[in-house]
């Protein structure tokens, strides 16, 4: 089924859009010699790292395939569809390349289990690697870290400036007690034990 939704994805994007593609297959190809390299020398997560940065040629080497069409402010939809449309691809062609490796793991018999097994991880390994699986987790994690970031931020301006506005309103009264330079349950029990005992 991802096979014709990809196929009709292609035939119904326009040309001009799909010119972007090529480089992005250029940046892909870079940052597969990076892998490359990674997996040569022993897992060395500096060729890991390298393969992400790797991406940030992006930008000067669209100019040498798109020319001038790179400095249109209208060519970001382009980016944005055409940077969809890679990884859709991308995704495409691992799960082909995973299904055509079970498929001959399983196929081989003369091969024992636990050997095939090994093969298969490996497979699934490289094509983690390989595939831009591991280079879109580290994009998404550095956007739940700048989101939890900024979410933090704002609840600790709106403590500072609102009197403890946050802490009294959505987490509870017992923490919105709380003064300035003191810590909750400094003094040994919950405001709620404390005042049970008076």
């Amino acid at each position: 089924v991802k096979v014709v939704v990809g196929g009709f994805l292609v035939l119904a994007v326009p040309a001009e859009i799909l010119d972007f593609v090529l480089v992005f297959a250029l940046v892909f190809a870079l940052s597969w010699v990076v892998v490359l390299g990674y997996c040569c020398t022993g897992h060395n997560n500096v060729f890991l790292v390298a393969s992400f940065l790797i991406w940030f040629l992006f930008a000067p080497l669209a100019r040498f395939v798109v020319g001038s069409r790179l400095s249109h402010r209208s060519a970001s939809p382009e980016y944005l569809i055409c940077a969809a449309i890679c990884i859709f691809l991308t995704g495409l062609a691992k799960e082909i390349v995973l299904l055509s490796c079970r498929i001959l793991l399983c196929i081989c018999p003369c091969v024992p289990k636990a050997q095939r097994e090994r093969r298969l991880h490996e497979c699934i390994r490289l094509c983690f690697v390989y595939f831009f699986v591991h280079q879109q987790h580290i994009v998404q994690a550095y956007v739940v870290c700048f989101a939890n970031l900024a979410t933090s931020a704002l609840m600790a301006i709106i403590d500072q400036v609102f009197c403890n506005g946050h802490t009294w309103f959505l987490l509870n009264s017992e923490l919105a007690r709380t003064r300035r330079g003191e810590r909750y349950m400094e003094k040994g029990g919950t405001y709620f034990e404390l005042d049970h005992f008076r």
